[in-house]
């Protein structure tokens, strides 16, 4: 078509995705630091899967953890408890440490998990923001992903102001990266 590509890849270079969808954050504690993957705007089977796999393959700093912080898909109908429980597979397949589940349907993800998995059912995110909060160090990476309805974001705020840069004026380093 007779594009720059050298030009194209410039520009495409310094896109973010939008809040929400896969913005990934390095979070700075006093002894090191964590990355926090933000997938709290919509979650459908497929977008979990993939938000999955990205947490799956993201590497971890020395003794850090792969956490999945979920909360349920709407809208999906009658077959809702199966796709939610069948994630399960999927967490483990990809090598997720510790599941943080928030909501009535991923009461039967939290079910179907190996107990070693296990962080915590919460009927509502709000039930797991400071449980993940004192949860997480240095090392890990944290991916927070459900439906808008769902109200992950709070999560994410929370784990965003852990960040010990943010005591003397810093911000959060955001890290090129995202999954729609």
């Amino acid at each position: 078509m007779g594009a720059d590509i050298e030009t194209a890849a410039g520009a495409l270079a310094d896109i973010r995705p939008p809040k929400g969808r896969g913005e990934q954050h390095r979070v700075n504690l006093p002894g090191g630091a964590f990355t926090v993957i933000d997938e709290s705007y919509n979650a459908s089977p497929a977008s979990m899967r993939a938000a999955i796999s990205v947490l799956g393959g993201t590497p971890c700093g020395t003794g850090g953890r792969r956490i999945a912080v979920l909360g349920d898909m709407l809208e999906l109908g009658p077959q809702s408890a199966a796709m939610h429980a069948g994630l399960a597979p999927d967490l483990e397949a990809d090598g997720i440490d510790l599941v943080f589940a928030a909501g009535p349907n991923m009461a039967g993800l939290f079910a179907a998990l190996p107990t070693h998995m296990h962080g915590l059912h919460a009927a509502a995110s709000d039930g797991l923001t400071d449980a993940v909060a004192k949860t997480v160090r240095a090392g890990d990476v944290v991916s927070v992903k459900g439906s808008l309805g769902s109200r992950m974001a709070p999560v994410v705020e929370a784990l965003l102001a852990l960040d010990s840069a943010n005591d003397n004026g810093g911000a959060v380093r955001r890290v090129a990266g995202g999954q729609g």
